[in-house]
């Protein structure tokens, strides 16, 4: 017998205007040229290492990916992040879903950040119009376009709208599911669009999406520059899952496709250089799966991935040498799970406790980015 649903079409969803928010994106921004904070010798010792190992791989022709937690950009640093793009020295952008939806919301909004306990404590943490519509809406669409999740919610910033195909062009499509596997997933993604717009009453064609600060959304900047910028989400921690528009097959189609570009871009990591700041879960664990996997073919071809650095930034103190491999599990530094897993993906890890705005504008600095 079917579990009872949570009936989210039940929700008292408000305007995202009513929020009160924490951080304004045009007052909060991090400038480009900003002078980092003080940073200890280790840390200044340890940032210019991994700015020469990015020299070396760009000149190898390595990629080096950049990884982050949401409060990167909750800190203001889209327009820092923007500038690595563009100068060509970071080669992929992957965050969490929180990332994504702080990113949106400065470009649509000028704002994020509410207060989660003042708005639990109300029934309106996270349950706001604007935000969970137009990514929901994001997703599905890309979804159906053969997008990622990040490059979905990009591509509505950059582009500031949503186009809805009509319903005779999603029942042709999937009419033509037997054609092709390929025929199959596009069918299969516009059903799953045409299920949301008839449940909801939304009408098909172009729906202009204004996103008056968008020139602050690293998201806009990499779909911009056609970088690769992905998201790995889980079911139910983000905000836009309370949204009754939300439909969990898009969200994992389209995550599951960025987690194979991230994964290919891993499979290319011999000798380049991985940046995980300020990511807890995400960055080790969907990296740690996207090695395996990749280490898997490298080693059936002879040419095992190795040389790489993998330079990990967060708040914590270690008082560990991580070169000496891991600690006991006596000792505290043992559950610092994100240092504990990139000791153990091979290659040479980094661990450098630093504010992630101070980290990113002394690397900018060492690498002549302005």
């Amino acid at each position: 017998m079917p579990h009872p649903l949570f009936d989210r079409s039940r929700l008292d969803v408000r305007p995202l205007r009513e929020r009160r928010n924490k951080v304004r994106i045009e007052r909060d921004h991090v400038p480009p040229g900003t002078a980092p904070g003080p940073l200890g010798a280790a840390a200044a010792t340890a940032i210019a290492e991994t700015a020469q190992r990015i020299r070396q791989a760009r000149q190898a022709g390595r990629p080096v990916m950049l990884a982050f937690g949401a409060h990167a950009i909750k800190n203001g640093l889209g327009l820092i992040l923007a500038r690595l793009l563009e100068a060509g020295w970071v080669q992929h952008l992957a965050t969490n879903g929180a990332g994504i939806i702080h990113d949106w919301e400065f470009a649509f909004l000028g704002e994020s950040s509410e207060d989660v306990r003042e708005n639990t404590a109300m029934g309106r943490f996270g349950i706001w119009q604007e935000t969970g519509f137009n990514l929901n809406l994001a997703i599905l669409l890309g979804a159906y376009d053969g997008l990622g999740y990040g490059e979905s919610v990009g591509r509505l910033i950059a582009e500031e709208r949503h186009l809805v195909p009509s319903r005779d062009e999603l029942l042709d499509a999937i009419s033509r599911a037997q054609e092709s596997p390929d025929a199959a997933e596009k069918a299969a993604a516009a059903a799953d669009l045409l299920a949301v717009l008839e449940r909801h009453d939304l009408e098909s064609g172009l729906v202009e999406v204004p996103h008056p600060w968008k020139r602050f959304s690293i998201q806009a900047a990499a779909y911009g520059l056609n970088v690769p910028f992905t998201a790995h989400p889980m079911i139910g921690h983000d905000i836009i899952y309370t949204h009754p528009l939300s439909h969990a097959a898009a969200i994992g189609r389209t995550a599951q496709r960025d987690f194979l570009v991230y994964a290919h871009n891993v499979s290319r990591i011999a000798g380049g250089v991985y940046l995980s700041i300020g990511s807890a879960v995400m960055s080790p664990m969907v990296f740690e799966k996207s090695l395996s996997m990749s280490q898997n073919l490298a080693l059936q071809a002879g040419a095992p991935i190795a040389g790489h650095l993998m330079v990990v930034v967060d708040l914590a103190e270690s008082r560990w040498d991580w070169n000496q491999g891991e600690p006991p599990p006596e000792s505290p530094d043992y559950y610092l799970r994100y240092c504990k897993t990139f000791s153990r993906m091979g290659g040479t890890m980094r661990y450098i406790s630093a504010d992630n705005r101070d980290f990113l504008l002394a690397l900018c600095r060492e690498l002549g980015v302005g």
